[in-house]
């Protein structure tokens, strides 16, 4: 019998500074091989839950997580859970680029090897293996050597995203990773995220922009003032909103 455990899941999970509750109570599930897009206007507490979901929140002062956060199903919100194997597994890309002062080979391999990754061979079958995830392998395959930031800024975030899918994660959190990035390193980017999706990997990613979130997304989840508003199949969500606070965001007329 087929498991219908999700691969991630949160129930009921709250996120605070200071004592002020900056996301509310939220339940969402996350399936292997699934693209899910949170939207929302800024400061509506889709970041703020995806930095939970690896528990990234935690490093900052005064910050709290509450609620159940289920990996393979299990909770890791507990004060126990190693965070550093944890991000192994549920990875982040970010915003902007944020390569190693590195080569490129070195951004790929520094990780690895300090998870016992040795042996010319396996670590440059593992520098090709996520270049060419990431689709950069073409690129840059003559200049491994080089340093990462010689690289335009949609290489670098592929690289970053190449750095990630080094450690063979189960779940790729993305934050706006296109933000900063021209329309051809968008599309590159996006058919990234399609091809993790083909290969197992569950992508969670924040974007304000609506029709990436359509191009990528197979669900969605609209946020707004801290509150988990919509969630469900892409569209769906946006042909037949069933909230009209998700359908006045849609049409414009906030947000």
């Amino acid at each position: 019998m087929t498991s219908t455990t999700p691969l991630l899941a949160t129930e009921d999970v709250t996120v605070s500074y200071s004592g002020k509750e900056a996301l509310h109570a939220t339940s969402l599930s996350f399936e292997r091989g699934s693209v899910t897009a949170l939207i929302g206007p800024s400061g509506c507490g889709k970041s703020t839950f995806l930095r939970s979901l690896n528990l990234m929140n935690r490093e900052i002062p005064g910050c709290r997580i509450g609620g159940s956060i289920l990996y393979h199903g299990k909770d890791v919100n507990t004060r126990g859970v190693d965070t550093y194997q944890l991000r192994k597994q549920i990875g982040m890309v970010f915003q902007q680029p944020n390569p190693f002062r590195k080569s490129i080979r070195e951004n790929i391999a520094f990780a690895p090897k300090r998870h016992g990754l040795s042996g010319k061979a396996n670590i440059d079958a593992l520098v090709e293996e996520s270049l060419r995830a990431a689709a950069l392998w073409d690129e840059v395959k003559d200049k491994l050597d080089q340093s990462a930031y010689a690289l335009s800024g949609g290489q670098q975030q592929r690289l970053c995203i190449a750095r990630t899918l080094a450690m063979h994660p189960d779940v790729v959190l993305m934050d706006e990773p296109c933000s900063a990035l021209d329309p051809i390193a968008t599309y590159s980017i996006e058919e990234t995220i399609r091809d993790m999706a083909k290969r197992g990997i569950c992508v969670v990613i924040v974007t304000h922009n609506m029709e990436q979130a359509a191009r990528v997304s197979d669900k969605t989840a609209f946020f707004l003032l801290g509150d988990m508003v919509e969630f469900g199949p892409t569209p769906e969500l946006f042909s037949r909103p069933k909230d009209k606070r998700l359908d006045d965001y849609l049409t414009g007329r906030f947000g």
